[in-house]
């Protein structure tokens, strides 16, 4: 069966939490000021219920592959929301469907009415940043907004 996406479900909150977690202590940025120790990685489901906002989660057979979220942080210009919790099982990389739920995100953040599309990353997530510059996303100089995750030193943002 060809990989689902989907908005996600109350049921997804701990397998995408597993998931996260286990991409941030593969790349070893598993620390404080990440996603990793942010409480709201244990309920996304929750997290997603405000307007504006969305998640979606890659499925293959039941399977959750990843997930990507658009989210209106608190901060950041107007416009302007932040692409948030983007990670991929480490099976699921390398076969275009992490760039399928980013092209799918950005849609998203268009349907809502938004005007740029910021993010945050890490040296160590480089394939991710190279996709991000393929698709249109330019370094920007510091962070954006207030996603409490002060340890991230990679910031970029697309015009929509």
């Amino acid at each position: 069966m060809p990989i689902q996406f989907r908005p996600i479900e109350a049921k997804d909150n701990q397998p995408l939490a597993n998931l996260i977690r286990q991409v941030f202590r593969e790349f070893k940025i598993d620390r404080p000021g990440t996603v990793y120790t942010d409480p709201t990685t244990d309920n996304l489901y929750g997290l997603f219920q405000i307007q504006a906002s969305a998640y979606l989660v890659a499925e293959e057979d039941g399977l959750i592959m990843g997930g990507c979220g658009v989210y209106p942080t608190d901060g950041l210009p107007e416009g302007y929301a932040e692409l948030v919790k983007f990670y991929l099982a480490a099976d699921a990389r390398g076969k275009g469907i992490g760039y399928q739920l980013l092209l799918k995100s950005i849609g998203l953040a268009q349907e809502f009415g938004y005007t740029h599309l910021y993010l945050e990353s890490f040296p160590e997530l480089a394939k991710a940043v190279s996709m991000y510059e393929k698709a249109g996303f330019k370094p920007v100089q510091h962070a954006l907004g207030n996603s409490g995750h002060f340890a991230c030193n990679i910031w970029m943002v697309k015009e929509l």
